[in-house]
């Protein structure tokens, strides 16, 4: 007699762990679903003037130019630290190692990332060259998702 509450428990947990598993998938496909910008600005711990300018040109820009998307979440600005154990698997998913700007274009579930590290390197220390061909780029992406 004992046995059938501890199994009635049982089987009464496992239910409830199935529906909550159930749930996180239905979130986790909606987001994957998503159409999305994440802007990604990955460096490392010791950063030079170039990468601290890299990343305050990429957030002038977003917060000029996209303020509405960021609001909505239609985009969205991540800086990762590639030196800490908890961003590594992002960082190997990119394949940055040090500093790197990167888009990450969801759209249908589908991700294509666009590199710009080249660009932003480049154009790092120089404000207005580096926010106009930032904003032409998010642009060109935003029409396609």
């Amino acid at each position: 007699m004992k046995k059938l509450p501890i199994l009635s428990t049982i089987i009464l947990s496992l239910f409830l762990f199935s529906c909550i598993g159930n749930a996180q998938n239905k979130t986790a496909d909606k987001q994957a679903t998503k159409n999305v910008i994440e802007v990604i600005d990955f460096h490392s711990t010791n950063r030079c003037k170039t990468c601290k300018a890299i990343e305050a040109n990429t957030k002038y820009t977003l917060d000029t130019y996209f303020a509405n998307e960021l609001k909505s979440g239609k985009i969205t600005f991540k800086i990762i630290n590639v030196d800490k154990e908890e961003n590594e698997k992002l960082a190997e998913k990119f394949q940055a190692s040090g500093t790197s700007l990167f888009l990450n274009v969801v759209k249908n579930g589908k991700a294509k990332q666009i590199d710009l590290t080249e660009f932003a390197f480049m154009n790092g220390n120089d404000q207005k060259a580096f926010s106009e061909e930032l904003k032409q780029t998010i642009a060109v992406q935003l029409k396609n998702i």
